[in-house]
């Protein structure tokens, strides 16, 4: 069994968030890595009872609220779809979704949430 080291990066790749995700398979797809992130941060959220949910999918969600976690994932990816953030593993960028990762290499998972340009 790996573990991963989940870091939420600015595009300078200075760390916003960062946690440890264990018990995860030696391979596992991008998907399947990117679900279980989410649903990590989901139960995050419900066990701090945080101010507002940071997560990937940005979702308005105020103090005491629920999240389906299977729904947010489902967002998250569909904005990797969209472009709306990067998954590094290593030094690699991650472009699709079905793509094996290999965790036992380096087990550092880098998002980088992107920001449309205005006007563009």
């Amino acid at each position: 069994m790996a573990e991963v080291m989940v870091r939420d990066e600015t595009m300078t790749g200075r760390a916003i968030d960062e946690w440890i995700l264990p018990d995860l398979p030696d391979e596992i797809t991008a998907r399947e890595l990117l679900r279980l992130r989410v649903r990590e941060e989901v139960a995050r959220f419900h066990a701090t009872a945080g101010e507002a949910f940071r997560g990937l999918t940005a979702s308005t969600v105020r103090r005491g609220q629920r999240l389906d976690w299977t729904a947010q994932a489902d967002a998250a990816c569909r904005a990797f779809n969209r472009n709306g953030f990067v998954m590094i593993v290593g030094r690699r960028q991650v472009d699709d979704l079905d793509q094996l990762i290999d965790l036992r290499g380096d087990p550092t998972v880098a998002f980088i949430r992107l920001v449309p340009l205005v006007g563009g």
